[in-house]
């Protein structure tokens, strides 16, 4: 499943990469269009989707007797591995561009500024040289000229410039590593991404699991409380989403193509993508003789744009009303996408 997901995502950077280029949407939505084509909610849905198959009557998954607690257990996976691509990747796209959306509406706004202060003095304006064009002015100037202002410089100023300069570059480039990695602990940090890694942790390690998660563990409260939690965050997240809807959809100047762009990656090509990878997948015997397993994995190819990149458009203040009109059109036509690629899928795996 974590390869499964690392190729969706790759795939949907990959095709929304593309897509921005080929429409440019404006540089502050570049980041939103490459999100919401390789970000899927990975989690939401599917735990509304496996359980409503396991409990339908004559779905060929009822079949199984373990099917809602693997179900289950499958689809929890998916969510915290979900989590990890969001909140890392996504989150450092979209913070990235709202910083030079943002530095280039401060310069602009800068620049108006001081071309109001430079018309009411525009005399004095003149006779100002400016650092870039002091080139200009030097190139006016002999070649001799030049030549008598500089001095000689002796072998041993040259070496100690030398190593100046490579202690220089060294420095920068220390300067340069450091940064990125503050940057990747950051979005590491994130409180999702934390979660995540707390729950793999539990899970994996079976001295842990007994202390929790089984029925007559001596801290069994903690599962049935989070539990609880869990139950109620999916209405509070198909509430959140509604309410974020409405932001936008009648003032945005979203292009249409930008939506339909995010529409044929998401229910067309992630789709076929996803069915090539999981039968190749399955072919090469890695995967186990599990129906609800790789229906689990083609269903992570067909999944709308994910919630939590509204949640971190609101966080940076950037594609906000451009957000809502996406996930607007994506999860209406999700209801139908869903339905007729399930079809497919299900013929496929029976």
């Amino acid at each position: 499943m974590p390869v499964n997901l690392a190729i969706t995502f790759t795939i949907g950077v990959t095709l929304g990469w593309i897509a921005a280029k080929i429409i440019i949407p404006g540089s502050h939505l570049q980041s939103l269009v490459i999100a919401c084509c390789s970000g899927g909610n990975w989690g939401t849905l599917p735990l509304i989707i496996v359980p409503a198959l396991c409990s339908e009557p004559g779905s060929p998954f009822q079949k199984a007797s373990d099917c809602d607690s693997k179900g289950l257990s499958y689809v929890s996976l998916s969510l915290a591995l979900g989590n990890i691509f969001i909140w890392t990747h996504n989150y450092c796209v979209i913070e990235r561009s709202a910083k030079i959306h943002k530095g280039r509406f401060m310069k602009n706004s800068d620049l108006s500024k001081i071309r109001d202060a430079d018309l009411e003095s525009s005399e004095a304006s003149c006779y100002v040289v400016r650092e870039e064009d002091k080139g200009e002015y030097e190139t006016l100037l002999p070649s001799s000229t030049k030549a008598d202002f500089e001095e000689p410089k002796s072998k041993n100023d040259t070496s100690v410039d030398a190593i100046t300069n490579s202690r220089g570059r060294f420095q920068e480039i220390w300067n340069i590593f450091k940064k990125n990695a503050e940057d990747v602990m950051e979005f590491l940090l994130t409180p999702p991404t934390i979660a995540a890694f707390i729950g793999l942790f539990v899970g994996v390690i079976p001295t842990f699991k007994s202390l929790i998660t089984v029925e007559d563990a001596p801290l069994r409260v903690i599962q049935s409380s989070l539990k609880i939690l869990g139950n109620a965050s999916i209405p509070c997240t198909i509430l959140i989403l509604g309410g974020n809807l409405t932001k936008g959809i009648q003032k945005s100047a979203l292009k249409p193509l930008v939506v339909v762009a995010i529409t044929v990656i998401r229910y067309v090509l992630l789709p076929i993508c996803g069915i090539g990878v999981v039968t190749g997948a399955d072919k090469l015997g890695f995967l186990p003789e599990s129906p609800l397993f790789k229906y689990v994995l083609l269903i992570q190819f067909t999944v709308p744009p994910a919630m939590s990149i509204g949640t971190i458009a609101q966080l940076f203040e950037v594609g906000e009303e451009e957000c809502s009109v996406i996930f607007f059109w994506t999860y209406l036509i999700a209801a139908v996408a869903l339905t007729v690629w399930s079809m497919v899928y299900i013929s496929i795996l029976f």
